[in-house]
């Protein structure tokens, strides 16, 4: 124990053991109400936060080699999930894109942080409405080779080694359990549709429950760990519940236009790595421009 307290401090490992604690809770109950449904999708993804959980957990305890880790297995599962979509080809030319992007937003300014997104989205958009073809996985791949370069950006923001390890954990943690929160309440009350024709499964009350799970979180997380004020924590678990649930919509657009109902079955419950990434492709950028552009510069 003393070990791991060195490597993440003992109030990130405290949150840590929350956060299982919460997840045990959340499997009893959930084992305990689908007895008589032992494949229920519900139960299927609290089972599957039980890898999901330690893969993060590694990917801090190897904090800063941990973020590059992450996105090398992110990017190299959605990669396989991608190629039967696109054309011949596609794997060693996106495997150039994936390095040069990772490469180049190192070096870009931050002024160019939004132009890409700015950029992919109408395209993205173009896309969907013309039912897929070839452009489609390539610009998905864009958008997570994009989103993906800022998790080992956050260790180069002007801050304590500690406190850039902790937003990472706030940014993981928030992004994870507002798709929880999101899904759970549209599960238990969710009654009216946000984008039947894209995503049915999502609705206003889902959206609701998931912000105010993450409000909560943010703003207890936050300030156990003195990240920032309440009124910043606030406005970033609004902002983020929000991003999560656009990339999360953004995602199932591409899907419907694939033609398909899920990415691969690589997560049971929750289908291939994009289905399960796809809020953290806005998220990680989002966090990253509010403390850089929103909490002054971070003096």
């Amino acid at each position: 124990m003393q070990f791991f307290d060195s490597l993440l401090g003992t109030e990130m490992m405290f949150s840590l053991g929350m956060l299982y604690l919460m997840l045990g809770m959340a499997s009893l109950g959930v084992g305990l109400g689908t007895r008589a449904r032992r494949h229920s999708k519900l139960r299927l993804q609290v089972q599957a936060w039980w890898w999901i959980f330690p893969v993060l957990t590694v990917s801090l305890l190897l904090h800063p080699a941990g973020a590059m880790l992450l996105v090398l297995l992110i990017g190299w599962l959605a990669l396989r999930e991608l190629s039967p979509f696109a054309g011949p080809g596609f794997a060693p030319a996106a495997v150039a894109v994936f390095a040069a992007t990772l490469l180049s937003t190192f070096f870009l300014p931050r002024t160019a942080d939004i132009l890409l997104p700015l950029a992919i989205l109408p395209l993205l958009a173009h896309a969907v409405r013309a039912h897929g073809g070839p452009a489609l996985p390539w610009l998905l791949w864009l958008m997570l080779c994009y989103s993906l370069s800022f998790l080992p950006r956050y260790d180069l923001l002007p801050l304590a080694p500690h406190v850039r390890l902790s937003w990472l954990f706030y940014l993981y943690t928030l992004t994870a359990l507002n798709d929880v929160a999101q899904f759970i309440s549209g599960t238990l009350f969710g009654r009216h549709r946000v984008a039947p024709g894209i995503s049915p499964n999502k609705t206003w009350q889902g959206l609701a429950g998931g912000m105010a799970v993450t409000l909560l979180l943010s703003l207890t997380l936050g300030r156990y760990l003195h990240l920032a004020d309440a009124a910043h924590l606030a406005a970033y678990a609004v902002l983020l519940s929000l991003g999560g649930f656009a990339g999360d919509l953004m995602f199932s657009a591409a899907k419907r236009s694939l033609g398909i109902k899920d990415f691969s079955q690589l997560i049971p419950g929750h289908g291939g790595i994009l289905d399960r990434a796809d809020s953290l492709v806005v998220t990680a950028p989002l966090l990253y421009f509010l403390l850089t552009h929103f909490k002054g510069n971070l003096a």
